[in-house]
């Protein structure tokens, strides 16, 4: 009688390139989930994402990716012979081109939700460090100035949001202890959701910029919300209103928001990104006391990377295991 020879497991002889920096401490989980698949993986030991070169030549053998930042355009996919599946690790697939993966038939799988809760408290963080002047506090402190840092409480004020998806909806959550009011605009809102968190829907962008506090943007970055927030929609706010953007940085028209910034129509703003990454040290908005900012790190929560780091390893799994995977875009 013939013995059988044992199941390799389903990553044997596959390769997943991984191009978030820093994968094997933040997502040690999903990595060793990889691993015990047998997958062999090719990580991104840099601090800095791949160039388009480095990704065209890494995914020619390449039959996975974990997505970072890089970008998996048409012209990089033409260098994919092997490629089945594109696992973003997180939300936005806004550099991925979705239409060129269906045609190569590689499927694409996010995150949905997987960093809501990181994303909700630094939008949150940034509402406080601008209300309560917290950057001015700390460097006149430690440069020897002890002076008084009058701001505002963020109780009991108006926000209006631009998009109420799952991020939005959190936000909202989190904001309830502070007594605030909050409006929303997204064509696409969930109308229980926002009964159930008290928040008023309304058609426009326009309406939920209106007679706010501050406005917090939270939209997917697509054509049709390339910068929804430009100089028309700034003129109508209110006068001191303060924007928060952990979203997408082609959302907002930066040349508007540094005018809106010096008449005063913008008090402040904390921006977690920006038009073009990285940014420079000459970027117009740092010379503005009350603008907050951060390296595109909203989602950057060791509890965040655990969650996405394994839900992208698993669709992984799933996809040579011959499984639907959970979230599959395209």
């Amino acid at each position: 009688m013939t013995a059988t020879a044992p199941l390799l497991p389903v990553g044997t002889g596959r390769t997943v390139i991984v191009g978030p920096v820093r994968y094997p401490e933040l997502c040690s989980s999903g990595r060793q989930l990889l691993l015990d698949h047998g997958f062999t993986l090719v990580e991104n030991d840099a601090t800095v994402p791949w160039t388009q070169a480095e990704l065209h030549e890494l995914i020619a053998d390449a039959d996975a990716a974990v997505g970072g930042v890089e970008v998996y355009d048409a012209e990089a996919l033409s260098h994919a012979g092997r490629l089945q599946i594109i696992a973003r690790l997180g939300v936005g697939l806004d550099n991925i081109d979705l239409d060129a993966t269906r045609d190569r038939d590689v499927k694409v799988v996010n995150v949905p939700g997987g960093n809501a809760a990181a994303v909700a408290e630094l939008a949150i963080g940034f509402m406080l460090s601008v209300l309560r002047r917290i950057p001015e506090m700390d460097s006149a402190t430690k440069a020897g100035r002890w002076d008084r840092f009058v701001g505002r409480e963020l109780a009991g004020t108006s926000i209006g949001l631009i998009g109420f998806g799952a991020i939005a909806q959190l936000l909202t959550r989190r904001l309830a202890g502070f007594d605030v009011s909050v409006k929303a605009y997204d064509p696409f809102a969930d109308e229980a959701a926002a009964a159930r968190l008290g928040v008023s829907l309304v058609d426009t962008a326009a309406a939920a910029v209106a007679d706010v506090d501050i406005v917090s943007v939270h939209a997917p970055h697509i054509a049709a919300t390339h910068h929804i927030v430009d100089a028309e929609l700034i003129s109508g706010m209110r006068q001191g209103t303060i924007l928060i953007n952990t979203s997408r940085g082609g959302l907002v028209d930066q040349n508007a928001l540094v005018e809106g910034l010096a008449t005063g129509r913008i008090a402040g703003a904390g921006l977690d990104v920006f038009e073009v990454e990285p940014t420079t040290q000459d970027n117009p908005l740092f010379s503005h006391p009350m603008v907050v900012v951060a390296p595109h790190a909203a989602a950057d929560s060791r509890e965040a990377y655990e969650r996405i780091g394994l839900a992208t390893a698993q669709a992984i799994v799933d996809v040579f295991a011959g499984r639907v995977p959970t979230a599959l875009v395209a």
